[in-house]
């Protein structure tokens, strides 16, 4: 019988030493960014009742999700999703606080991998959500904030792609109420599989609809692709759509990243709830999104409290992984100070070095039984200075 108590699940991985730092310093740069903007944390369970994510306007298959029961038999998950329980926190408990509110969250994410190629099942994240506002200021906000996170991590190489999710749901709409049919030709255009989509679009016949939809994929790139959408389908409600993106997108050029922000209709996220401005952001690196969010105005009502929101979530370690590949850290953590008694001084040496701690001094006690084997531990770990401790003189 195989034994399973030496390894670690398919998609888990144990964090250890400095990826352990790493992602702490990353965590630590998010949280000191978004207090600074005003935004308050909050975590919610990593396990909710199922019925949180079974809702109209929030589309999580089970096979994307972690099942269990308690002990009355109720359904729960482990949380696929931050957003969500946000929004069913902000419905209840913060149902009378004065709006917007801007809320921060760190905390991990659950999805089982389809095919286990390498990803991990459990995912940290660090986002924002803005709860409150339907103004284009709160967008560019948002947009602002992911875009100084991007360039943080790497200011030369990073990418950021904006779109709306109205502009998909429109044509779609147009198209078919199939859900199937629609999610089968939103996971096309997101792979950007060109002949399987064509192939696919073919059987509904031709017309500006259709085209459209074939070209989404294409439909990337910086002004040009306002003018280009243009000649394959427009009507009031897209018209309205691209004129508010292309202000935004405009808006956005003045940060100065000279050309790392980008338009991209073919945006086409897995999570129903988003309902205008989509993101998604790249580092070098990693081939996957490594920050996505957007605009979700009616996921809030699902909870019985119809109010805007928009944010954005970062997933820490993609980030984590590339600043360890291309900015190694040292495996360990090396103390100013290492302090050594004989063992009857030890626990006088103990008391010295909280002491010495509370001086702003990182200071570790040698375990060692002699002083010469302390100085070699010294020597081997790069600590600079060795104290040996013989009473209350070395006070």
């Amino acid at each position: 019988m195989k034994r399973y108590d030496l390894i670690t699940p398919e998609g888990t991985r144990d964090l250890l030493l400095n990826d352990c730092t790493i992602r702490k310093n990353i965590e630590n740069y998010l949280r000191g960014l978004f207090e600074s903007a005003g935004y308050s944390e909050l975590n919610t369970p990593c396990l909710e009742f199922y019925d949180v994510f079974n809702k109209e306007t929030v589309y999580f298959p089970q096979e994307t999700m972690y099942k269990l029961s308690d002990r009355k038999g109720r359904l729960m998950v482990l949380r696929p999703d931050c957003t969500v329980p946000i929004a069913r926190v902000v419905a209840t408990r913060l149902r009378e606080a004065k709006l917007p509110i801007r809320l921060f969250y760190n905390q991990s994410v659950y999805t089982p991998s389809r095919t286990n190629a390498g990803k991990s099942d459990e995912i940290f994240q660090s986002g924002i959500e803005l709860i409150g506002s339907a103004s284009r200021k709160a967008d560019l906000e948002v947009l602002t904030l992911a875009a100084e996170v991007l360039s943080h991590c790497d200011n030369d190489k990073f990418r950021l792609e904006i779109g709306d999710s109205g502009f998909f749901k429109v044509l779609i709409g147009k198209l078919t109420d199939d859900p199937e049919i629609k999610e089968k030709i939103r996971a096309l255009i997101e792979a950007k599989n060109y002949p399987a989509l064509n192939d696919f679009l073919d059987t509904f016949g031709n017309n500006s609809v259709i085209s459209t939809l074939k070209q989404l994929p294409s439909l990337f790139g910086r002004e040009e692709v306002f003018d280009k959408v243009a000649k394959y389908y427009h009507d009031a409600e897209t018209d309205k759509i691209l004129s508010d993106l292309k202000w935004i997108y405009t808006e956005l050029s003045k940060l100065g990243y000279d050309g790392k922000i980008t338009v991209d209709l073919g945006i086409v996220n897995r999570a129903d709830y988003y309902t205008g401005v989509i993101m998604k952001g790249y580092l070098q690196g990693y081939g996957d999104e490594v920050l996505s969010g957007g605009r979700y105005d009616k996921l809030i009502s699902e909870f019985g409290y119809d109010v805007h929101a928009t944010g954005f979530a970062v997933n820490v370690d993609a980030v984590a992984e590339i600043l360890k590949r291309y900015n190694p850290v040292s495996e360990t953590i090396s103390p100013d100070i290492l302090v050594f008694s004989e063992e009857e001084d030890a626990m006088d040496a103990l008391i010295y070095v909280e002491k010495l701690r509370k001086e702003g001094k990182n200071v570790e006690f040698s375990l060692f039984d002699t002083y010469e084997e302390t100085m070699d531990y010294a020597k081997e770990n790069k600590i600079s200075e060795i104290i040996r401790y013989r009473g209350e003189d070395d006070e």
